[in-house]
């Protein structure tokens, strides 16, 4: 063991080495996010996609969006994507948050002309029109949000994806983003929504996909799939607990 080395709290990482060599440890581990996942999804399609923590929502949209790219297989998009998929991704602390519409706004593909023609529109949906030259390292996760999102759904899209993010928002302005995804939905805009809220995707999306640890396990409309992937999530649940056989139920 390199338990001393631990207590005196420094680290050698030759020792490590050595000592993970004698004993034929790994000195890496690998974790699967994502397995088998074979899907296609039409022009103008809205998709949600469900499933509990770690089940590999945010990876799959992460690979549509060209962040990350898959080990095996391959992902196609046709169009520009644009996206909400992390709190503040595309921002720079130090920059304002007019600098910052113009640096992600460019990020996602946007001319500056174009930016131009809509700059008033993204700051008026946003709602923080007061504080758009202040410093974004100043802004609360809810004005990143606002910010973030306004930039993105006034992107000439063709691919929209949305995490969970909208969460942080507050309930009027999460109105107002789920009024502009129907818009959206209306323009045959294709769009990818993660949520644990079964009741908003059933309402803006039409197909739902349930992942499980990285695998597909429910793939149908979302306005009849509200019961079979409520099961879906169930089953996902009882078999967690199965897999822990340690774990408590109750409080304390």
């Amino acid at each position: 063991m390199s338990g001393s080395a631990s207590r005196s709290g420094t680290h050698s990482p030759s020792r490590s080495c050595s000592i993970a060599g004698r004993r034929r440890k790994p000195l890496a581990s690998t974790f699967q996010a994502l397995d088998g996942i074979d899907l296609r999804v039409a022009e103008g399609e809205s998709v949600a996609l469900l499933g509990y923590n770690g089940s590999g929502k945010s990876t799959l949209l992460k690979l549509i969006s060209g962040v990350l790219r898959p080990d095996q297989g391959r992902v196609l998009t046709r169009g520009r994507v644009a996206g909400l998929i992390e709190v503040g991704a595309g921002f720079h602390p130090d920059l304002s948050g007019r600098e910052n519409v113009y640096l992600n706004a460019a990020i996602l593909g946007m001319s500056r002309s174009e930016i131009d023609r809509r700059f008033d529109e993204i700051v008026e949906f946003s709602e923080i029109g007061e504080f758009i030259d202040t410093e974004v390292k100043h802004y609360s996760s809810g004005m990143f949000v606002r910010l973030a999102f306004s930039v993105a759904i006034h992107t000439e899209l063709d691919i929209l994806l949305v995490d969970e993010v909208l969460a942080v928002g507050d309930a009027p302005f999460r109105e107002k983003c789920k009024a502009k995804i129907r818009e959206l939905a209306d323009e045959r805009k294709t769009m990818f929504v993660v949520s644990h809220d079964l009741g908003m995707v059933s309402s803006l999306c039409t197909r739902g996909i349930v992942l499980r640890r990285g695998k597909m396990i429910f793939d149908g409309p979302s306005r009849t799939r509200s019961r079979p992937s409520r099961r879906a999530l169930d089953s996902d649940e009882r078999t967690d607990h199965r897999r822990r056989p340690g774990r408590r139920s109750g409080h304390g």
